[in-house]
C-alpha cells in the first residue's frame, strides 16, 4: 500500500468520529497497538529531540524499505507516533522523502495539539525523514 493510500485510510478513519474526544481515544488505542521498540534501542541517540515527552524511534532497512519501531512514555504521543509509523513504516526511503504530511492538517490533528505537542509532532516527522535520507544516502 502506498503512503498516499494509507493517508487516505487514516483520513477516512478519523472522519468516523464526531468529536475530538473520540479521536483522541482512537489515537490512544492506536498507541496501545504500537509494536514496541526493543529495549536495546531506548538510547539517548534514538530519542526525538523537541518532544515534550520521551519518544524513541528506531529504523531498520528490510529489503529496501524502512521498518520503524517506537515507544513513548505519554499515551497521546504514543498514539501520534503509531499513526506516523502506520503511514511511513514499510516504505522506501524515497517514498518517505517524497511524501506529503498534509493528511495531518486534513484530520485536524495539529490544530488540536498544544504548541509543545505540535512541535513534537513536527520533530517526529523530521526524524522519520532524516532516517529515510540517511538510508537513501547509504544505499547510493
Amino acid at each position: 500500500m502506498t503512503i498516499t493510500e494509507i493517508q487516505a485510510e487514516i483520513i477516512d478513519d478519523f472522519s468516523l468520529f464526531d468529536d475530538w474526544d473520540e479521536r483522541f481515544q482512537y489515537l490512544i488505542d492506536l498507541g496501545k497497538t504500537l509494536p514496541l521498540i526493543d529495549e536495546q534501542y531506548k538510547l539517548p541517540e534514538n530519542t526525538i529531540k523537541g518532544c515534550q515527552s520521551n519518544v524513541w524511534l528506531h529504523a531498520e532497512n528490510e529489503q529496501g524499505t524502512l521498518v520503524f519501531t517506537a515507544d513513548s512514555d505519554a499515551i497521546i504521543t504514543k498514539g501520534i507516533i503509531a499513526l506516523l509509523l502506520r503511514t511511513f513504516s514499510h516504505q522506501t526511503p524515497q517514498a518517505i522523502l517524497d511524501a506529503s504530511t498534509d493528511f495531518i492538517d486534513t484530520i485536524g490533528l495539529k490544530a488540536q495539539l498544544s504548541p509543545t505537542r505540535a512541535n513534537g509532532l513536527v520533530s517526529m516527522i523530521k526524524q522519520i525523514k532524516m532516517y529515510a535520507l540517511a538510508y537513501q544516502a547509504k544505499n547510493n
